[in-house]
């Protein structure tokens, strides 16, 4: 087995971190016996335990509880890994506690920059583990045809030469979608050596032992769908077409920011204009902008109180749109609390119970039986298109959308 020697110390961070807690709290005094005792490091299980049991209702206080978190898994890996040699398995498991922790608190990003903290023990970790390649390079777009749900929308989006200027007094072309075909052709995610069809790219810039949030299954209603942690090397080794790593279930990373776990993909994308403009009021009243752009790295339709940007980077992915007046004809699941099979219950209230990508004739005609109203009124009011890679579609906020992905892909979200 190998042995990874790590040179790392928790007695300068320890003492940081007793300034940032009251000496009389449970934490400061367990970090206290810590700087003199790594043998108790179990303790900090209790920390990590109590912040996360308390971050869903601190409201105002949600950033201490990360704080807490975060803070308690950092000592907790520094004192295991103050005791070389360090087996790999061992380096693995405090990769995976340091991931859990940006998954779960989100790196806690404050003063501190405990972000930065997080990012650089890994690196320690890793240094001596093995590097695996996947199994297969790079990924390429299929060439077979798309087959466009026409029964379900009877409009094409309309597609811009450049993006219209932020400059302009009036914002009209903001309160409808269109696409931009090649946009991101520049980005460095499209070309070598920075390019995210290449999976040993992908690999290399997060190194080994990395875990990342999954969500498994094809349809996130149904009581099978669930979320997982998955390594990232066994999830980069399944994309290929005759992998012999690829689940039974559909897997995917969705409304997971892989920014914040892998910061250095960030520089390989140019943020669009767009996303800093001030833009006209939308024709819908629950929109309220986010304190700054959101950007994640991810087919039913939904509906998001804010505006999307949204740019596919990997593969081909048909997107099917309608305005926000056909709410009361979408079917939308009702409210519920009950997460006790599906975890993504209480999300259920913005999406439809309408499959706008009906494979077989079958269920076409099932569909109409069921949800008369939509088809008496959103088909003629929806739009479709197929975004290959380096396109760029913009839509505005309350719009139903649903995407299915036509090859492996990877895209970028932007919320403003």
């Amino acid at each position: 087995m190998s042995r990874t020697h790590v040179a790392l110390t928790m007695d300068d961070y320890g003492r940081r971190v007793l300034l940032a807690h009251h000496q009389d709290s449970p934490f400061h005094i367990a970090v206290s016996r810590l700087l003199d005792n790594s043998h108790v490091t179990s303790h900090m299980d209790h920390f990590m335990h109590t912040a996360h049991q308390s971050m869903p209702a601190a409201g105002p206080d949600a950033p201490a509880w990360r704080m807490l978190y975060i803070d308690a898994a950092i000592l907790k890996v520094l004192a295991r890994a103050s005791l070389p040699p360090l087996p790999e398995d061992a380096a693995r498991e405090c990769i995976s506690i340091l991931d859990r922790a940006i998954i779960i608190a989100g790196a806690a990003t404050d003063d501190t920059r405990r972000d930065h903290v997080v990012h650089d023990v890994i690196k320690q970790l890793q240094s001596d583990i093995p590097w695996r390649p996947p199994s297969i390079a790079v990924l390429v777009a299929g060439q077979t045809p798309v087959q466009r749900p026409l029964s379900m929308s009877r409009n094409s989006i309309p597609t811009l030469a450049t993006l219209p200027s932020i400059f302009s007094p009036q914002q009209h072309w903001s309160r409808a979608p269109f696409a931009i075909p090649g946009y991101a052709d520049h980005w460095p995610a499209m070309h070598h050596p920075h390019q995210w069809a290449s999976l040993p790219y992908l690999f290399s810039l997060a190194g080994p032992g990395r875990i990342v949030p999954v969500e498994v299954g094809d349809d996130y209603r149904s009581d099978e769908w669930t979320q997982k942690l998955f390594s990232w090397e066994d999830f980069l080794s399944s994309l290929g077409p005759s992998s012999v790593h690829r689940p039974h279930q559909t897997i995917y990373l969705a409304q997971h920011s892989l920014f914040t776990q892998f910061p250095q993909l960030r520089d390989d994308i140019i943020l669009p204009d767009i996303v800093y403009a001030s833009l006209d009021a939308p024709d819908y009243p629950a929109y309220q902008p986010p304190p700054d752009v959101i950007v994640n790295c991810v087919a039913w339709p939904q509906r998001d109180d804010i505006t999307r940007s949204y740019v596919q980077v990997v593969g081909r992915k048909t997107v099917w749109l309608a305005p926000p007046h056909v709410g009361p004809a979408m079917y939308p699941h009702p409210s519920t609390t009950d997460k006790s099979h599906n975890p993504a219950a209480g999300l259920m209230s913005n999406t439809s119970r309408v499959d706008v990508f009906p494979t077989t004739l079958g269920e076409t005609v099932a569909s109409q039986s069921a949800f008369p109203l939509f088809w008496d009124k959103v088909p003629d009011e929806a739009y479709c298109v197929t975004l290959d890679p380096g396109d760029l579609l913009f839509f505005p906020p309350g719009w139903w959308h649903a995407m299915r992905s036509e090859d492996v892909s990877f895209s970028v979200s932007m919320w403003f």
